[in-house]
Parts: C-alpha cells; sequence; structure tokens
C-alpha cells in the first residue's frame, strides 16, 4: 500500500535521526531530550487534533493530525518499534469486535 510505503520511509527517517546531532535535526533534538519530552510533545499533540476537530476546520484537523501522527512515530521509533508493529497489530484485530477483542485482552492491559 503507498500508505504503508511513506510510513516506512518516515520512519526509516526517524530512526536515522537518532544518532544526529541534536543542533542539526528538529527529531535529533526531541530524542536527546529524552522519553519523557517526546511524550509530552505527543500529549500536547493530541490536545491540537481533537481541539481542532472541534473547531470543524478541517485543515486545520488534518494538520494537526499529521503533527500527532509524526510525533506518535517518533514516539514508537523511540521504544523501539514502528508503523509495521501498529499495522500488524490493526490487521490482527481486522474482522473482530472491537468489544470481543478488548474482553480477550489480558486485565492489565484494560
Amino acid at each position: 500500500m503507498p500508505g504503508e510505503d511513506f510510513l516506512f520511509q518516515l520512519a526509516a527517517t526517524l530512526e536515522s535521526r537518532k544518532g544526529a546531532d541534536p543542533d542539526s535535526s528538529y527529531v535529533a533534538k526531541l530524542y536527546s531530550k529524552g522519553q519523557d519530552a517526546i511524550l509530552r510533545k505527543v500529549g500536547e499533540e493530541t490536545v491540537e487534533a481533537i481541539l481542532a476537530a472541534k473547531s470543524g476546520d478541517t485543515l486545520h484537523l488534518v494538520r494537526e493530525t499529521a503533527d500527532l501522527w509524526f510525533h506518535t512515530l517518533v514516539m514508537l521509533a523511540d521504544a523501539g518499534v514502528g508503523p509495521q508493529d501498529v499495522i500488524a497489530e490493526l490487521k490482527r484485530r481486522e474482522g473482530v469486535s472491537g468489544i470481543d477483542e478488548k474482553a480477550a485482552r489480558p486485565q492489565e492491559n484494560k
């Protein structure tokens, strides 16, 4: 799928920034600040996407969602996983009722 290809390409770029000079790359700067800074950024972008959705401005929503997805990919890379892991999980859930899927999760993940 073209969307998957793009996500994989972006994930590879984000991975390559892990060793970059923080002064040369926004992503390298995020990595250098550590997990808490990355998670704060994901939280900030989540709130901004929600507010954009409430505003009814679809262009604003798309732009804020792009920011959220981008920073979520940074978070995943920092944790050593990537979009392929999330896509595999979504594919595993395909065709399964959300209620049934959630009920089947181990108790600690609920």
